[in-house]
């Protein structure tokens, strides 16, 4: 009964936060040596810029191009530490973006996981937030380019998570209804809450421990660490098949 998976990219196949923290230091480091800043108040200053655009991502937000979007959060971040300097931010933006790609690594399981799912008879997509700007790039560094059948992104589509008609769309396109569809990600209000409203199977990989919002609807499952995602697929589909 279930056709087709659907996964968020970042923080579920890959800890992207973790990456984002270490490039973010290393890159604060690297101003710090020059302008005599401190690099973890700069670092902790950027990413609370990077969360906050994150958090707050609007649909008139996915035709900016997300370097120069980037370019300014480094550059308000600066301006915290005492630095006005709009040619220094469109350098650490850069650097940073350069740093990034050597933490990217795919949750322990992950490739497996699409394989046996594969195996299984199951089309396979990405649906995430992220521009193709990066994103299509990421997707080939963290080697799964080939490991699923397409990749949607939101600026593309025109289109955010939790907008349920963003998970039509991906369903759509790869040809399974909705009610035979299965979405595992990491954020409640984004992929849960979205992926229920299409009339999707919905998998909450909690990894940060989060509670349910009060009143709001549970997902299909929920599972604290990626290796629990398997097992939560098929207990689903079984539960599916048996009504």
């Amino acid at each position: 009964m279930i056709d087709l998976v659907l996964f968020d990219l970042d923080d579920t196949l890959h800890d992207d936060t973790q990456a984002c923290l270490c490039a973010g230091m290393e890159a604060a480091e690297e101003v710090a040596r020059e302008r005599n800043v401190d690099a973890r108040k700069l670092a902790d200053a950027y990413a609370r810029e990077a969360a906050s655009f994150w958090h707050s991502l609007a649909t008139e937000n996915l035709q900016m191009p997300l370097a120069r979007l980037r370019e300014s959060m480094w550059e308000r971040a600066l301006a915290e530490a005492g630095i006005v300097d709009s040619t220094l931010a469109r350098t650490v933006a850069q650097r940073y973006y350069e740093l990034r790609k050597k933490y990217f690594a795919l949750f322990p399981g992950a490739l497996e996981l699409l394989e046996e799912q594969r195996a299984r008879g199951r089309r396979l997509g990405i649906l995430t937030n992220g521009f193709s700007e990066t994103h299509i790039e990421k997707i080939a560094l963290l080697g799964l380019a080939d490991a699923v059948d397409a990749a949607f992104f939101a600026d593309d589509a025109g289109l955010l998570k939790p907008d349920p008609a963003f998970f039509e769309h991906a369903c759509r396109r790869l040809g399974v209804a909705p009610k035979r569809a299965a979405m595992v990600g990491d954020r409640y209000e984004r992929d849960i809450v979205g992926a229920l409203a299409s009339g999707m199977t919905a998998i909450w990989l909690n990894i940060r421990g989060e509670s349910l919002p009060p009143g709001a609807p549970a997902p299909h499952a929920t599972v604290t660490a990626f290796s629990g995602v398997g097992r939560a697929l098929e207990i689903a589909a079984a539960r599916s098949r048996n009504g």
